[in-house]
């Protein structure tokens, strides 16, 4: 069904589409190619919600170097099915049809209930050709989150750890820094800048005094792509089920909004001393009086594609225990910290292999002296 010039321009697509994994929230990341004869004659990607999607950017350079007429018999190869619905921008299966695209390769579907098969049905209504499923798993995979959230209402869920070769996280002591490599900590600066929300544990505030924000000058090649201005800054969220947290907390100091999630309220008095980017929510506690987690995600599934964990051993074993974590990310350095030091996580006393969470190894490279895993966790 599909030749080799599609997949060729498709796999443009994609790698376009790849260009705004740091801009486009909430928005997915989506690339076109618009081709005639075998030749590109326009490509872009979506950069930001509110601004032009791909296949207008791809429509706009393609018009520039032919007549619009020119374009009647051009192929648009698109990594998102086309919206089909007036939000911040006209639809763009509307564009397409506009500006007399013959056939139109759709890599994915977009699950969108606003979109969901209506782009195409409005192409092929138009008498387009329309072509669906061309490497449908890479393009699906730029947007796990988005995706995610469209189908079940949940955040695609991250769980960033580092350790020592032993599995530890910090001598007996405490002492923690630093166990990774400058290569690795930048790297996790490019993973929080990728995420729309960071969730970490009181404990960890209060034992690290973190800020929790992407610094812009710790990106590496990264910072000359995405200006400071333009990089978005993921909501941070803390929970705090016995409200212990007070506004001297250094997380306070930086300007990007923090969640403060609690089981009982704040005191008034406290409250009032919190900044305008600092809100609370009061969700239910589990049996260890704790703050639910499936409330906690229900809850950030209504606005956001993807959530970081940052946390202590356990907080994130009970992210993986209790089947919510979908990608484990392991900064692993070479170092051993000794039988006494900090555990990487804290999981149940698993009597029974048939138990115990299934990891699947997806990428696997060298960052520095550290080698950093990433892993896909199947419930």
């Amino acid at each position: 069904m599909w030749s080799i010039e599609d997949t060729e321009f498709m796999s443009r697509a994609i790698k376009l589409a790849r260009r705004g994994l740091y801009t486009t929230r909430p928005n997915p990341c989506v690339g076109c190619v618009i081709t005639l004869d075998d030749q590109i004659l326009g490509e872009g990607f979506h950069i930001q919600a509110g601004g032009p999607h791909a296949e207008v950017h791809a429509l706009a350079m393609a018009t520039k170097r032919a007549s619009q007429a020119a374009l009647k018999g051009a192929t648009a190869y698109v990594t998102l099915e086309p919206c089909s619905h007036y939000g911040r921008t006209p639809p763009c299966a509307e564009a397409l049809i506009k500006h007399g695209i013959s056939r139109v390769v759709v890599a994915v579907e977009d699950p969108n209930p606003q979109v969901s098969g209506r782009g195409i049905k409005m192409l092929r209504d138009a008498g387009i050709e329309v072509d669906v499923g061309l490497l449908s798993d890479e393009a699906a995979g730029i947007n796990p989150g988005f995706m995610k959230r469209m189908e079940r209402g949940l955040p695609w869920v991250t769980v960033k750890l580092a350790s020592s070769l032993d599995g530890k996280t910090a001598l007996s002591n405490g002492a923690s820094k630093w166990i990774t490599g400058p290569e690795s900590r930048r790297d996790v600066q490019r993973l929080r800048a990728r995420n729309e929300a960071l969730v970490t544990g009181i404990e960890t505030v209060l034992l690290d005094d973190p800020c929790l924000n992407v610094r812009h000058s710790e990106l590496g090649l990264l910072s000359e792509q995405v200006d400071a201005d333009s990089l978005h800054q993921p909501l941070r969220v803390v929970l705090d089920s016995r409200a212990r947290l007070t506004s001297t907390a250094k997380l306070f100091t930086v300007t990007s909004p923090i969640l403060l999630v609690s089981c009982i309220d704040y005191p008034q008095a406290e409250k009032d001393t919190w900044p305008q980017h600092v809100s609370g929510l009061i969700l239910a506690s589990d049996n260890d009086g704790r703050v639910e987690l499936t409330a906690l995600f229900a809850h950030l599934g209504k606005t956001y594609n993807s959530v970081l964990i940052e946390a202590g051993a356990t907080l994130a074993g009970s992210v993986i225990s209790q089947n919510h974590a979908d990608e484990l990310i392991l900064y692993q350095a070479m170092k051993i910290l000794g039988s006494n030091g900090r555990n990487l996580i804290s999981l149940p006393d698993y009597t029974d292999m048939a138990d115990i969470p299934s990891v699947e190894l997806i990428d696997e490279r060298k960052l520095g002296g550290d080698t950093r895993l990433t892993l896909k966790i199947r419930s």
